[in-house]
């Protein structure tokens, strides 16, 4: 059974010093791992990259170097699931229509649309389309706390924990 971690909006180091060791053990758990933008930084990005190795897909996020060279979309076929990831930046009266749309546009089979931006975790299905957003895994401002989602995939079943930290 194929576990992927979502995490977002790491802000490092413009609003935290480092990932949470308890991130870092969820990632390393994982058969995959998936950061939805905003980074902060190169080295954040490296650390990240570190922990997952080759597993890891991300996006650019809106506070993201632009020398991070990241796609605005990334795709992550699991199984028979497609993870499509955007950050969701722009106007936040629009976000969720948004990142569906985006999905769907990028979609394939059964999909799901990850994205980060807001801090704030929800699992929630938009014009069709399952979105996941794991809030920040430091918890950095506006988040009350730090937050991560784990996808589990047995077969057409998906299951989505949200752990906090």
């Amino acid at each position: 059974m194929p576990r992927v971690a979502l995490i977002s909006d790491t802000h490092i180091p413009s609003r935290k010093e480092t990932i949470p060791e308890w991130v870092v053990e969820e990632i390393e758990a994982a058969d995959y791992t998936i950061h939805a933008g905003d980074f902060d930084s190169v080295d954040a990005f490296e650390r990240v990259g570190e922990i997952a190795g080759e597993t890891l897909t991300a996006c650019l996020g809106n506070t993201d170097p632009g020398d991070l060279e990241l796609p605005a979309v990334a795709t992550l076929d699991v199984a028979d699931i497609r993870f499509v990831v955007t950050h969701g930046q722009g106007d936040p009266e629009t976000y969720k229509q948004r990142v569906a749309a985006i999905a769907t546009e990028h979609g394939a089979g059964t999909t799901i649309g990850v994205s980060g931006h807001t801090h704030r975790v929800h699992d929630e299905v938009v014009d069709g389309v399952r979105l996941l957003n794991p809030g920040s895994a430091t918890g950095a401002a506006p988040a009350l706390t730090a937050t991560m989602l784990v996808v589990s995939i047995d077969g057409d079943a998906v299951s989505v924990s949200r752990i906090d930290g």
